[in-house]
């Protein structure tokens, strides 16, 4: 009696477990993992991907030093040519705008001579 009902609860549990790996297999691989790595390549892409970034953040470093001083030399370039040729800021101020308005308010009409 104690046999009997033990495989009425645990056969049907097998069949049902049997019968979903079988229809897991259709979707997803039901072998056994393997965990063995073939090879530490992760390790010896990432130093490469390292030696890579550190390259191309030294290109930019360069890249951007070289603008600095060619903006400055624009810069010193720029301020070497005003003083030479200028006194000083007089220059820069524009003249002042002629009044047109008349008495009344109302601008006349330029006349041509």
């Amino acid at each position: 009696m104690c046999c009997k009902g033990f495989v009425k609860r645990i056969v049907p549990f097998f069949l049902t477990f049997a019968v979903g790996l079988f229809v897991a297999s259709f979707f997803v691989t039901v072998a056994a993992p393997s965990f063995q790595f073939k090879s530490r390549n992760w390790k010896r892409n990432h130093q490469q991907y390292d030696r890579q970034m550190e390259l191309e953040n030294q290109q930019l470093r360069d890249e951007n030093l070289r603008l600095r001083n060619e903006a400055q030399r624009k810069i010193d370039r720029f301020s070497a040519t005003y003083e030479l040729n200028s006194d000083g800021m007089g220059e820069f101020v524009p003249p002042p705008i002629p009044n047109t308005l008349g008495s009344d308010g109302i601008s006349e009409p330029r006349r041509v001579k």
